[in-house]
């Protein structure tokens, strides 16, 4: 089988899990596609998750009501070696990205990150993913008869529904002893749109002028569009916006439909963040800016004054 771990949030089966099936099924690997989901009270994922795949297992524990990596690992290690798994797919999460290398090293297998193709030929698997900013894709081949793959989020088209569900089934478990415990947690709370769910990114750089800046011209639009915000690091630093907005080499890799740059320069640690984005539009005042050389659709001119005209426009 082909073992796809769901992952999900708020009660909701997160947009990496349908990429993740998508790749499962375009692998080109005969075998069942089989979604893993792990947690407690996770009927209604099951459910969900259900009609997109050939079965569904399901590990319904209070032990796994927190998200635990030596748990996680263990869990999808035993399945993965009692259902002959010739894939594991994991999604390239933070969480799955601290996991999948555990997994990895239960199976003695080899582990391919950062997915962005997957495509099995005989007993080969080949993958591609990118390197050096995202210059470079590089390829790698395994022949092992197991391999654990972390997908890259988004970019696999997330599946659809068919017209007949999985079967479920549920699974027992033998679990470690946690030797970890989480305390407590603090969320941040927003009422836009996640920077990797959205179809629309808006971010802002040092050319917004100020924080007041930012939340004039960048939230502004992204309101208005319905739209994820997005940030470079300087406006981090600056303490103008939070990490969890930052785009770049050291922040989020986002692959919308349509990423809007105001005021961004296109250092290369930002561009190797957004620029796999299907349409960049750029705005600076810099005719030079090197966000110019990536962009499929540039204004030059003032921030404080294109933007407002925009607004007035997208407002009619």
């Amino acid at each position: 089988m082909i073992l796809v771990v769901v992952e999900y949030a708020n009660g909701k089966v997160s947009k990496s899990t349908w990429e993740m099936i998508t790749a499962a099924r375009e692998s080109g690997r005969e075998a069942p596609v089989t979604a893993l989901v792990l947690g407690s009270n996770i009927a209604p994922i099951a459910a969900e998750v259900a009609k997109a795949v050939d079965q569904v297992l399901v590990a319904d524990l209070p032990a796994l009501a927190q998200y635990d990596p030596e748990l996680w690992s263990a869990a999808v290690a035993q399945i993965a070696t009692e259902g002959e798994a010739s894939l594991v797919l994991i999604g390239g999460s933070r969480s799955g990205r601290e996991y999948s290398p555990r997994v990895a090293i239960k199976l003695d297998a080899p582990l391919l990150e950062d997915v962005i193709t997957l495509k099995a030929t005989g007993e080969t698997i080949t993958s591609q993913r990118y390197t050096f900013l995202a210059r470079v894709t590089e390829t790698i081949e395994t022949t092992a008869p197991i391999a654990v793959v972390a997908v890259k989020p988004g970019v696999f088209n997330p599946a659809t529904p068919r017209a007949e569900a999985g079967e479920q089934f549920d699974v027992d478990l033998n679990l470690p002893t946690p030797r970890l415990k989480v305390t407590g947690k603090t969320a941040e709370r927003s009422s836009r749109i996640s920077l990797a769910e959205a179809e629309i990114v808006v971010s802002g750089g040092r050319g917004v002028g100020s924080a007041e800046g930012f939340t004039q011209y960048v939230e502004a639009l992204a309101d208005q569009l319905g739209a994820a915000v997005g940030a470079t690091r300087a406006i981090v630093d600056a303490g103008w916006r939070p990490y969890s907005e930052q785009v770049g080499q050291t922040g989020k890799t986002v692959q919308p439909k349509t990423y809007i740059a105001i005021g961004i320069s296109g250092a290369v640690q930002h561009l190797s963040g957004m620029n796999k984005s299907k349409t960049i539009v750029a705005i600076n005042r810099d005719a030079e800016a090197p966000i110019f050389k990536i962009a499929d659709y540039g204004i030059i001119g003032d921030v404080t004054q294109l933007v407002p005209a925009i607004l007035i426009e997208l407002k009619k």
